[in-house]
């Protein structure tokens, strides 16, 4: 049983929970870019005084996901499409790679199970009925969950650390297409299927190319 003592210690601080939940709406595209975020609207929302909330805007600020002025608040700092380009860029080169080696050592089966079952995430996520939105926020976890579960594969701690670096550009770049183009995300799972079979064939040529023409769809549209 946990104690009252270890609770307390494991909990999260106010600081924190003011910081992610400012940073999960960013993310998420419930925020875009340009929008102005105001530390009393986030008071309110958490029931927390002012003083964690502008902890919070001081951290965001300095992971570039706000921009703090003077008498103006805070704003969510867009993501320019250099930055998104150079984002997809890195996550091509490090994923690339590391199915290479997980290939090249044999433990590409070791993500097969990871890898269906964000297959199976992401067709549930557009297998609601035709009137229905699809399942925008459900689908764009379960992508990252399986080029993650690939990287994974690899054991190279040197790419699940770049891979951890670029998770959050790269999460609010997949909200941000995929809100403005649910079009894309059938052949985002399509593509997906194509490159789970590359991989658990083992061909590491394939998965690369593959993959190319994945992260260009992306490019496609920024």
């Amino acid at each position: 049983m946990t104690s009252p003592q270890h609770a307390a210690a494991t909990a999260p601080s106010a600081a924190d929970r003011a910081y992610l939940h400012t940073k999960e709406a960013i993310i998420r595209g419930d925020l875009p870019g340009g929008t102005a975020v105001s530390e009393v609207t986030v008071c309110s929302e958490l029931g927390l005084s002012r003083t964690p909330v502008h902890e919070a805007f001081l951290r965001l600020a300095s992971e570039n996901l706000l921009t703090l002025a003077s008498r103006k608040g805070a704003l969510v700092r867009p993501m320019p499409p250099s930055e998104a380009a150079d984002v997809l860029e890195m996550r091509e080169a490090v994923e690339a790679t590391a199915a290479r080696r997980a290939i090249a050592d044999g433990r590409a089966a070791e993500a097969a199970p990871a890898l269906e079952e964000a297959l199976r995430r992401q067709e549930r996520a557009l297998a609601s009925r035709p009137s229905d939105p699809p399942d925008t926020a459900a689908f764009v976890a379960a992508d990252d969950a399986f080029h993650t579960a690939v990287v994974a594969a690899s054991r190279n701690p040197i790419a699940l650390h770049f891979t951890g670096l670029l998770r959050d550009r790269q999460q609010r770049l997949r909200h941000q297409l995929m809100r403005v183009h649910p079009d894309q995300l059938r052949p985002a799972l399509e593509q997906h299927r194509r490159l789970a079979a590359s991989f658990a064939a083992g061909d590491a040529d394939a998965y690369a190319a593959d993959l190319s023409e994945h992260i260009a769809m992306h490019q496609g549209i920024l």
